[in-house]
């Protein structure tokens, strides 16, 4: 059987969100986040249905006066309904590959990123929502692996790229050694070819350095990245070790990636302590449009200019995230799309 991973940029019949509640850590600030959570559902639903999965029928309704009151097409939004214990769909929701052309899903073990936190509504989520219907005939299978979407990137040719940090740390899957997790790897999502970085981090990140925060393909040739030109950054050597890394990395037809550094913001703080992880790194791409998040910084407008340089046939769209990034994820660790098929 032919396996295949299809990279973002492929045709999606849907973005998957999971609404903030007030029986979650965002409580203190939903209504700074919901106006977020409305904007991201604005624009994905001008370009494709939005699956918008919510706590409770009460927070249904709720969710559907915020939308009408924001003029957004009713037609283009599938409500589910399962207890979330929070709002990071990217990591615990289906990962979806195509088998012999038809769209399978694939429904890993969520931990919380090594057990730091509740998760076992989370982890419940997708086979809830496959069992409720919500994404039709497709076929699921649960896989007995701990695996977070956030932490894989693809090219659609068999690459796959991650981070040692993150996939072999032993809070995920401590039974497995690097070249039995390459076997599951390429047994579940039919990869080719696995490229690991060793270096890269942002302060603040609870993922154990997901890949969607630092380096991101933006077509099978080109790879975007975080970059920190401020030589007094506690970032500065590894970002740099992970830029050499990725200079060192060769497509499938065997030549180096052409590499696109994306700007630094300002450091962001929590309560003026606790650094928080702001990435431009960590956008989506849609039909049509790629959507950015952005924080209120001055290096706002060049991340713009950066994506435009990626995506020159998309549309760029700019999501402010400075509220998102208080509990330590942004705009791409919200979402998690549906490739062309499941619905």
């Amino acid at each position: 059987m032919a396996k295949r991973l299809p990279a973002e940029w492929h045709h999606q019949s849907a973005v998957m969100l999971t609404w903030p509640h007030n029986r979650s850590d965002w409580q203190p600030v939903l209504d700074q986040v919901e106006p977020v959570f409305v904007a991201i559902t604005k624009a994905i639903s001008q370009y494709q249905k939005v699956m918008i999965n919510c706590f409770s029928k009460t927070q249904q309704l709720h969710i559907k006066s915020l939308l009408s009151a924001a003029n957004i097409d009713s037609t283009s939004i599938i409500f589910t309904l399962c207890p979330s214990n929070d709002t990071w769909v990217r990591d615990y929701g289906p990962i979806t590959i195509y088998n012999n052309s038809q769209p399978y899903l694939l429904d890993f073990t969520f931990n919380a990123w090594g057990n730091k936190f509740e998760s076992e509504k989370d982890n419940q989520i997708t086979r809830l929502q496959h069992q409720s219907g919500a994404f039709g005939d497709t076929v699921i299978e649960t896989v007995d692996l701990v695996l977070e979407g956030g932490s894989i990137e693809v090219d659609g040719q068999g690459t796959l790229l991650t981070t040692e940090a993150c996939l072999l740390a032993p809070n995920r899957n401590p039974h497995l050694n690097r070249s039995e997790l390459e076997q599951i790897l390429s047994e579940k999502l039919g990869v080719q070819r696995i490229l690991w970085l060793k270096n890269g981090y942002l302060a603040g990140d609870d993922t154990d350095s997901h890949i969607d925060t630092l380096a991101r393909f933006c077509d099978a040739h080109t790879i975007c990245h975080v970059s920190c030109n401020d030589i007094h950054d506690e970032h500065y050597e590894a970002l740099k070790a992970m830029e050499e890394e990725l200079k060192s990395f060769k497509t499938v037809q065997g030549k180096p990636y052409r590499l696109i550094p994306l700007p630094w913001p300002k450091a962001k703080y929590s309560e003026g302590v606790h650094r928080l992880p702001a990435s431009y790194a960590n956008f989506l791409i849609i039909n049509g449009a790629v959507l950015l998040p952005t924080y209120n910084d001055p290096a706002d407008e060049a991340a713009v200019t950066c994506l435009k340089q990626c995506f020159p046939n998309r549309k760029i769209i700019t999501i402010p995230c400075e509220s998102i990034i208080q509990q330590y994820g942004s705009l791409h660790c919200l979402t998690m799309q549906l490739p062309d098929g499941v619905l």
